[in-house]
Formats: C-alpha cells, sequence, structure tokens
C-alpha cells in the first residue's frame, strides 16, 4: 500500500473495518452515555466489543489475531469509528493493543501462547505500567525496580494513572534494573500487587495506581532480554500512537456533526442558524480541521504500518495535528451550539471532555514538539517535503 493511497481512499480490507466498526459502534450506542460516565470497565461494552471479533485487530494471527501483524492502519481506522460513539468503548479496544504488544513482541512463546489469544478473544485484559506518581514524561527516571533472584524476578514500585488498572488481567511493567530498563509480564492476581483508585479526572477513564511490593515472576516473564524494555516500550508507542490521532479524528467529527445538525434545524432571526453570520465559516473551518487531521492520520498510519520506528515522528506530527484539531473542532462545536453545547449529560458535552486528555496522554503537544526539534535537521526529499528524522529525537521524553 503506497503512502498516497492511503491519503484519498482506504484499500478495501480497511474499508470492511470501518463497517465492522460502525455496526459495532451503532450496537453500543444505547449504553455510551453510561459506558463513557464508569471508572471501571462496562461488563456490557465488553461482551459487545467481545462478540463483534474485532479485538483481533489488537493480536497477530498467529496467536488469534486477524492480521498477519499488528497493523497501525487498521487499529487506526477502528478507533476513529468508535471513538466518535464512546471513549469507553475505543479505549477498551485500543488498550488490548498497548497492553499486550509487548508480549507479543518479546515474551517467551510459552507466555505468548498462554495469553495473547484470551486477549484476541477479550478474555484477558491487559495494561501497560509506565508512569509513576513522580515521573511522566521522562521516563528515565523511573524508581521501580525488579532484581533476579535465583529462577524469580522481584518487582517493587509504584505506578501511577495506569489504564485498566483495577480490572487488568496482567500488566506489562517498565522497570529499572542493573543492566538497563525491563519490561515485566505480571498477572494482575500475583501476590504483592494492589491497585488504588485516587484519580478523578474529566472524562471518566478505567485508570489507577499499581503498587508492588515484592512482587515475584518466574524470570521467563522478563519480556525480552534485561535491559530491552525502553526499546520495547517505544516500539509500543511507534505502534500505536497513531492511533490517538485516528481516535482524535473521530471525536472531532462526531463534534462536527452535532453541531451541524443543531445550526440546520434552529432558527434564528428568521433564518436557519447555519447561515447566520459566522456560524457557516466556523462550521467549515471544523470540516477542513477534520479532514486535514484525517489525511494526516492516515499518512502516518501507512507508514506506521510497513515500518513502526522510522515512521515514530510522523506518527508523532499526527497525534499533535489531531488532538490539537479535536480540541479546536469540539470548542468550535460548543460555541455553535451556545446554550445547548453547555448542557449537562449531553453528546457534545461529553465529547468536548473526552477531546481535552487527548493532548496529554501518549506524549503531551509540547513534549513531542521539543522531541522533534531535537531531531538532525530536515530535508527535503523530492516526494515529500518536511522534516525527515535523524537522530533519536522523535523517541524521545515523550510518554506523557
Amino acid at each position: 500500500m503506497t503512502t498516497e493511497g492511503a491519503l484519498f481512499e482506504l484499500p478495501a480490507r480497511y474499508r470492511q473495518l470501518q463497517d465492522e466498526a460502525r455496526a459495532l459502534a451503532l450496537s453500543c450506542a444505547d449504553i455510551a452515555a453510561r459506558a463513557d460516565e464508569a471508572d471501571r470497565i462496562d461488563p456490557e461494552m465488553r461482551a459487545r466489543l467481545a462478540a463483534s471479533g474485532l479485538a483481533e485487530v489488537t493480536v497477530a494471527a498467529a496467536y488469534g489475531g486477524r492480521f498477519e501483524a499488528v497493523d497501525s492502519l487498521a487499529v487506526t481506522v477502528v478507533r476513529e469509528v468508535l471513538a466518535g460513539v464512546s471513549a469507553h468503548l475505543d479505549s477498551l479496544f485500543a488498550m488490548q493493543g498497548i497492553g499486550s504488544f509487548p508480549v507479543s513482541t518479546a515474551a517467551a512463546e510459552p507466555l505468548r501462547q498462554e495469553w495473547l489469544p484470551r486477549v484476541a478473544r477479550l478474555e484477558a485484559i491487559g495494561a501497560l505500567g509506565l508512569t509513576e506518581p513522580d515521573v511522566g514524561s521522562d521516563l528515565r527516571a523511573i524508581t521501580t525496580t525488579v532484581r533476579q533472584e535465583g529462577d524469580e524476578l522481584v518487582v517493587d514500585g509504584h505506578k501511577s494513572f495506569i489504564t485498566n488498572a483495577g480490572d487488568a488481567t496482567f500488566y506489562s511493567i517498565l522497570a529499572r534494573e542493573e543492566a538497563g530498563y525491563s519490561l515485566v509480564f505480571v498477572p494482575a492476581d500475583t501476590p504483592g500487587l494492589s491497585v488504588t483508585h485516587p484519580h478523578q479526572i474529566i472524562a471518566p477513564h478505567v485508570l489507577g495506581d499499581v503498587i508492588l511490593e515484592g512482587v515475584r515472576v518466574p524470570v521467563g516473564n522478563r519480556l525480552g532480554a534485561p535491559g530491552a524494555g525502553f526499546k520495547l516500550m517505544l516500539a509500543t508507542l511507534a505502534t500505536f500512537r497513531v492511533s490517538v490521532a485516528g481516535a482524535a479524528v473521530g471525536v472531532a467529527q462526531a463534534a462536527l456533526d452535532e453541531a451541524v445538525a443543531h445550526a440546520s434545524g434552529r432558527e434564528q432571526f428568521g433564518m436557519p442558524l447555519a447561515r447566520l453570520g459566522p456560524v457557516p465559516a466556523m462550521l467549515a473551518q471544523s470540516w477542513v480541521d477534520v479532514e486535514s487531521a484525517r489525511c494526516t492520520a492516515y499518512r502516518a498510519a501507512a507508514a506506521a504500518a510497513r515500518d513502526p520506528l522510522s515512521a515514530l515522528h510522523l506518527s508523532s506530527i499526527a497525534k499533535v495535528a489531531a488532538t490539537e484539531a479535536a480540541a479546536r473542532v469540539t470548542d468550535r462545536s460548543v460555541q455553535v451550539m451556545g446554550r445547548f453545547g453547555l448542557v449537562r449529560g449531553s453528546v457534545i458535552e461529553r465529547l468536548y471532555r473526552e477531546a481535552r486528555p487527548m493532548r496529554i496522554y501518549e506524549g503531551a503537544t509540547e513534549v513531542i514538539l521539543d522531541s522533534l526539534a531535537r531531531c538532525k535537521p530536515p530535508t527535503l526529499p523530492r516526494r515529500c517535503g518536511g522534516w525527515r528524522p535523524g537522530g533519536t529525537g522523535a523517541l524521545g521524553r515523550d510518554a506523557g
């Protein structure tokens, strides 16, 4: 698949995925408002996602997945559709991939065989434990430790703001050891692991702190070689960051749809609101923002599907462009809808709150821009004017 093709028309298999995602989203519309206000996984939403088979997109075919390898564009187009209806549904889908990807790429074969088919069927819920109470973007400052004692690994630490905490079946925990940084696979029922829920955020989310006190797992639960954890974490971000852009496009499109429907159906001063004063230009600008973000997201996701790490600069650009566009479009949509955009419990109010965290998680806008600026000086290739990464700037302090 060429990058240019992704800009204009998706290949058939991705259009089919969009159709499947639309069918699932429509089937979940009746419980979206309830699920999006929940801070634990909604069991009915989970059952409907499992029945759809779409969670298979987050796992390789060898372990019950949909495609030969996890495909960034496939994840992105599905998230675009799901996020427009329910942030809870979008997160549940996406975290199956984010939480299990280190297992897919680096776990010992017995762990893959045992756990990944369960992830594809949504029988097991994954989580990725990176951030800590005092550590966000600068993940090299983590204090969680892992040490080997005989044939066991011992993990101690405190992970904070972890998606799916409390409902996850397993955690991939980033920890520091003598060889560097390692990722460790920790089943949720391991003695010494506990979860607290000290955080309530503006868009309710399955979120908590994971505390590990003398947690012991087999040495085979280290994901990859000792000290390889940071590289695995970056590979996970490289594969899934661009999908945040897809989700942001979905939120922005849903907000624009709400604004257009309101402006078309409401009359003021003897004419439809959609023809009054600055409103037409506001709606048109939102359309420009949505389509521009969508094109950027698809192009970056197509590149990430081929080679995630080499395309991380494009994924980072798409993440910034789309989440900032979602912020503008949702805010503009509230403005167009006036007092009706302020009603608590309305769709537009929910979308407005859901758009805001996107500019922070999986790489805050400012941190990503700083990382992009640290790339080697740009060249202007014939086929694409723009920055090309020459170093590790795009991989740097970007965890959010």
